[in-house]
């Protein structure tokens, strides 16, 4: 059953791109004591998520800000190598990439993808979340499209 509101976020280990390179990172430790915008994407450098899912959250980091936000994550079963790489190309620094390379986290959350008919394997779907202090306030799902996971539906939500 995927995650709803009211839910707490589930402690799993992910990793970051760090300084020296990817570094462990705990998620009850990152949403701990702050407001914070995760959004999941089905692969890091695919149209949809670089051309429109990733930019909403990019130009609209100040205004989530403005509103209360701590943090903007994105998440992907993708490696911290390639999401570092992807945080890069779309100028994302102030955006927090959590690599959620086996999936762990996006099993946990029950949002499961299966992405083999496009050669991707089992991948995460499109969603966003608010969660406050690892509790989630609102939950957005797309199965086609980015209207509930995009930024401006994350905005209308605070």
């Amino acid at each position: 059953m995927p995650i709803s509101i009211g839910d707490t976020l589930p402690s799993v280990s992910l990793f970051t791109n760090g300084e020296k390179g990817p570094e462990p990172i705990q998620t009850s430790d990152f949403f701990k004591g702050r407001k914070v915008v995760l959004f999941g994407v089905p692969g890091a450098f695919t149209p949809g998520c670089s051309n429109a899912h990733m930019p909403g959250f990019v130009v609209s980091a100040d205004k989530l800000g403005e509103k209360g936000i701590d943090a903007i994550a994105c998440m992907a079963v993708n490696d911290a190598f390639v999401l570092g790489a992807w945080q890069k190309s779309q100028n994302a620094e102030n955006i927090t990439m959590l690599a959620d390379g086996n999936g762990e986290l996006t099993r946990a959350l029950g949002l499961e993808m299966d992405g083999s008919g496009f050669g991707l394997g089992n991948r995460c779907q499109r969603f966003a979340l608010i969660a406050d202090n690892g509790v989630v306030t609102y939950v957005g799902v797309d199965e086609k499209g980015i209207e509930k996971s995009a930024a401006d539906a994350v905005m209308a939500q605070l």
